[in-house]
């Protein structure tokens, strides 16, 4: 990996596109470099884990608009298919990125990776995969395209820190999405290059769409970025450009937005041009995409700071008798999951036992008293409604609060993959003064953890999600087909999809489409 210092130039310097990021990104996504055995054998278990968790959410509302707005863009020929849909039946690609995208995200069990920034690579798969049914391309073709994505999807999220700045973190999937689509079709440097910079213009959007009552618009963001990235490509293609440079220029997203902006309004807006600002860590020509290996799935249907938490307190539980007996409850975590999930975010939603499932996902307070009493986690009962207003679990929840260890934010933030950790140490304070402590750094499902996923539990939990929802023959089927992606053809691809039997699936309120 080669480290790329990035900082802002002024127009009149007329930054070389060679020295400028999305240049440099291109040129990852056009190195042809093979994929490793260890990448393509991980990228065919993200497949197996985006399926389990899209099947699982197929009927809930969000995904059904979806479904309904890209069934109103079918095509005869040239298509791509939609989660749940016969594969027969297909719709333009940036479509069917966007209903896949959103019945992917939905839940928010697929996989993750954090370091400066959050992020869920996995989005990635359903607007490459898209292209790729639509292009008529291979399964090997796919995966090197998948390759580039996660590659460069997560080089972005280890250098660059979207959320303080208060900005999303599709603004890092889009790119991605993009490159992986130019790897995909096997596109020209300069193609590619365009294409990212179109892809990062049009997607910064701000973290409003997970603050306060957090909306379904959290599992539709990714999902409009992979629509977004898949119609920058077709334009890019077209001959079409882009705002350049995207990253470093006078006006840039960096310059107005991310860290430029606040050395502006710190030390005026005549230094902006003084700092590097961050350093992108990149593959060099000849060295194979491992990225992927870095990033961990979900075992638990929350978001991703919470599984280790959610391990910590089914261990936990078992040394309580009584829970009511307990006083207080004090995580001690680190400096995102304090602020972003935690008493940290000052969002009285994340107390409130009439919160959306969506805001409720993002309550460490409310995950915690639910798995401390449940010794359980359930995508769809441990968030209904009747089990958020449970007295007994309200009076639990409202005695639970975070608060910032800087050893657990050093731990968050580290580079050695070692000693990187998103959990947190436990105090459970009880009424007659004694006290229980224990802590927990990763997630039992995650790499370094008590219980590593393989292909065994993915397999697993494709099963267990998709359970009564399709059938045995079709769990077969996909799950043949795909464990076989480099040796699939043009026409086996559609195949990568998984189809409900006739009549249940739920039909779409009627829109404009």
């Amino acid at each position: 990996m080669k480290m790329h210092p990035v900082k802002v130039h002024p127009s009149k310097a007329l930054l070389k596109r060679e020295d400028q990021l999305a240049w440099k990104m291109a040129g990852v996504a056009t190195d042809k470099v093979a994929v490793p055995k260890d990448t393509t054998a991980m990228i065919i278990n993200r497949i197996i884990d985006n399926a389990s968790v899209a099947i699982a959410a197929i009927n809930r509302r969000p995904v059904v608009s979806a479904r309904g707005m890209a069934l109103g863009h079918a095509k005869k020929a040239g298509g791509a298919t939609v989660f749940g849909v016969k594969s027969g039946a297909t719709v333009s690609p940036e479509w069917a990125a966007w209903a896949n995208g959103t019945a992917v995200r939905e839940l928010d069990m697929h996989d993750t990776f954090l370091a400066a920034d959050y992020s869920h690579p996995g989005d990635n798969i359903p607007p490459v995969l898209a292209v790729a049914q639509a292009m008529g391309r291979s399964g090997k073709e796919l995966v090197r395209g998948l390759a580039t994505a996660y590659e460069l999807h997560i080089d972005l999220v280890r250098a660059i820190c979207l959320h303080e700045h208060r900005v999303d973190h599709i603004a890092h999937l889009c790119p991605a999405a993009a490159a992986g689509i130019g790897t995909l079709l096997g596109l020209k440097q300069e193609v590619v290059f365009q294409s990212i910079q179109q892809a990062l213009h049009t997607s910064v959007s701000f973290r409003q769409s997970r603050k306060g009552e957090i909306s379904s618009w959290k599992a539709y963001a990714p999902a409009h970025a992979g629509k977004l990235a898949v119609e920058a490509v077709d334009r890019c293609m077209r001959g079409e450009g882009a705002p350049s440079p995207i990253y470093e220029g006078e006006d840039s997203v960096i310059a107005w937005v991310l860290s430029g902006r606040t050395q502006a309004d710190s030390k005026g807006r005549k230094t902006v041009f003084e700092p590097v600002y961050y350093e992108v860590p990149l593959p060099e020509a000849g060295e194979p995409k491992r990225a992927i290996l870095d990033s961990y799935t979900k075992e638990h249907s929350a978001e991703y700071q919470s599984q280790a938490l959610i391990d910590l307190a089914f261990r936990m539980r078992e040394q309580i008798a009584d829970m009511e007996a307990i006083a207080k409850i004090i995580i001690h975590t680190s400096h995102h999951t304090h602020y972003v999930i935690g008493t940290g975010a000052n969002d009285p939603q994340k107390m409130d036992p009439k919160a959306s499932r969506e805001t409720l996902d993002h309550s460490i307070m409310y995950i915690f008293a639910v798995a401390l009493q449940d010794g359980r986690w359930h995508h769809v009962d441990s968030y209904a409604p009747k089990r958020a207003g449970r007295a007994d679990t309200v009076r639990l929840w409202h005695k639970i609060e975070t608060t910032e260890d800087p050893a657990w934010t050093a731990k968050y933030h580290s580079r050695d993959p070692e000693v990187l950790a998103f959990g947190g140490r436990v105090e459970i304070l009880m009424k007659d003064g004694s006290k229980l402590v224990d802590e927990l750094g990763v997630a039992n499902a995650h790499p370094n953890g008590a219980r590593p996923f393989g292909r065994e539990q993915y397999i697993h939990k494709f099963r267990t999600l998709t359970d009564g929802i399709i059938t045995t023959r079709e769990q077969n089927r996909f799950l043949e087909l795909v464990q076989d992606l480099p040796k699939l053809t043009a026409e086996q691809l559609p195949g990568l999809n998984v189809a409900l039997p006739a009549g249940t699936l739920e039909e779409a309120k009627p829109g404009i489409f």
